[in-house]
């Protein structure tokens, strides 16, 4: 068995067990993020570009960037494989649409998303498993669609133990170059159209990835 076998359900606990606390962390830190908040209207002026329709937060947690891009006009909608996140981000934003899935396993029919969105959610992701992701993505996307990747760039990956508030975790956090995501989406058909790298303090180092279908 490898490292990481068992993840996904691993994840899927773990993000049960935190989702209160980590929908605290979160719930106010745009604000303080004025390159995400950037990036994120970027990727919103595309899709209007594109001519708008139905945008996947995929990973979307508790739905702080569902909300988001909400208010840059867009008719977002979240995924999340933790059930516990999808109860807080129902609670939390109750005029949005929120379901249970998975990135590995989309329940969405070709091209039904003008754009997809996932921040920070590959994170967890073994190296193995993120072709056969953007492979789902490129089938969910429309032709021409935006696709908005956002990860830790670096390196290899840790065994998180610990997590929001405290409370037990175990996820394995990939770290990966920018140059590596681009060619697994170039693989899977899409055309990179932006590498960019943010560094928001001397210990972190953000990765995003504009593509489209």
């Amino acid at each position: 068995m490898g490292l990481t076998d068992g993840w996904l359900a691993d994840t899927r606990t773990s993000y049960d067990t935190v989702a209160d606390s980590y929908a605290d962390f979160v719930r106010d830190a745009l604000a303080g993020q004025p390159f995400v908040r950037g990036i994120l209207a970027l990727f919103a002026e595309l899709v209007h570009a594109a001519d708008g329709g139905p945008v996947a937060d995929v990973g979307c947690g508790p739905g702080h960037l569902t909300a988001h891009l909400h208010g840059l006009g867009l008719d977002a909608f979240g995924i999340d494989l933790s059930p516990g996140m999808i109860v807080v981000a129902r609670r939390d934003h109750p005029g949005l649409r929120f379901a249970v899935g998975s990135m590995t396993d989309l329940d969405l029919a070709d091209g039904a998303v003008a754009g997809l969105l996932a921040s920070f959610s590959l994170i967890h992701v073994p190296d193995d498993e993120v072709p056969a992701v953007f492979a789902r993505f490129h089938r969910v996307l429309r032709p021409g669609g935006p696709l908005l990747l956002g990860f830790h760039a670096g390196d290899g990956c840790r065994l998180k133990t610990e997590g929001y508030g405290g409370h037990p975790m175990r996820v394995y956090v990939h770290r990966r170059p920018p140059e590596r995501v681009a060619g697994w989406l170039r693989d899977a058909g899409f055309t990179v159209e932006a590498q960019l790298l943010h560094h928001p303090d001397a210990d972190t180092q953000g990765g995003f990835v504009f593509a489209r279908r």
